[in-house]
């Protein structure tokens, strides 16, 4: 399609939505050449779903789903908030969805930034940076070793590593793309702030080949600054662009007609 890659954010913001939905987009988005569809993640905030607020179906098992029903496009969560989960469930579910999804599944995290969020569930919200950390050493080991750290066998063992991408746009989430991410995630940016973390991220990463993603959102309106805004982003060092196109009764034209104008001159 171009020789970046084009990602598309699933629309995951209506309680109302059919669950077929997900896979049917992702499906399409497999057509047109996207190379990873994201599902974003909030477990229970303090705010209706909606415009603030994706994740309205549990993002992990819904991959679950479309990987069953697509057979090329990676999938990827955009982003699961990491110190919401029990961190050995965890383990077991991505393991599985790797496993289930031939190896094409991104493990996008991000520590969280909604502090009533981490009341409703009892989580500290100031030791959520620790959390995260912690539980991304874990998966690691389990994923290396099959072991737990009381001797237990983890299974199933991942065929190759999990790639993680990191979300954030703090110096703690650029530090932690550098030390554990294949990847890392902007949320809201502007193409030259954008640029400007790439090149932070670069001098954190010593030479290791680290993908970055810029997220942005199309509403339907003004096609050629949308594609413009594209372009910026992968001028200022993007490898990819994730584009959120709104609602699941839009997103269908938009993602098509946004694809059709980046693939053409």
């Amino acid at each position: 399609m171009t020789e970046h890659f084009l990602d598309v954010v699933l629309p995951n913001e209506q309680p109302d939505l059919d669950p077929a939905r997900p896979a049917e987009l992702a499906r399409l988005a497999e057509g047109l050449g996207y190379r990873t569809a994201w599902l974003p993640d909030h477990l229970i905030p303090p705010g209706a779903y909606g415009e603030v607020f994706g994740g309205v179906y549990e993002p992990l098992v819904t991959l679950a789903h479309v990987a069953a029903r697509t057979s090329r496009i990676r999938l990827g969560t955009s982003v699961l908030i990491v110190p919401l989960r029990e961190p050995f469930a965890l383990a077991k579910q991505v393991a599985t969805l790797d496993r289930l999804a031939g190896h094409r599944f991104d493990l996008g995290v991000g520590s969280g930034w909604n502090e009533p969020e981490f009341a409703e569930v009892g989580a500290d919200f100031g030791e959520r940076g620790r959390r995260t950390d912690a539980t991304l050493d874990l998966l690691a080991d389990l994923f290396r070793t099959g072991r737990g750290p009381g001797g237990g066998y983890f299974e199933p063992r991942p065929a190759g590593p999990v790639p993680i991408t990191v979300g954030g746009n703090s110096v703690v989430a650029l530090r932690r793309a550098a030390r554990i991410g294949s990847g890392w995630m902007s949320a809201g940016l502007s193409p030259a702030e954008f640029g400007q973390r790439v090149e932070r991220l670069r001098g954190l990463v010593n030479g290791r080949e680290t993908r970055c993603v810029a997220r942005m959102e199309w509403d339907g309106t003004d096609l050629a600054a949308a594609v413009a805004r594209y372009r910026a982003y992968i001028l200022a060092g993007a490898d990819a662009v994730a584009v959120h196109f709104g609602p699941a009764e839009a997103c269908e034209q938009r993602m098509t007609t946004f694809a059709e104008a980046v693939a053409g001159p």
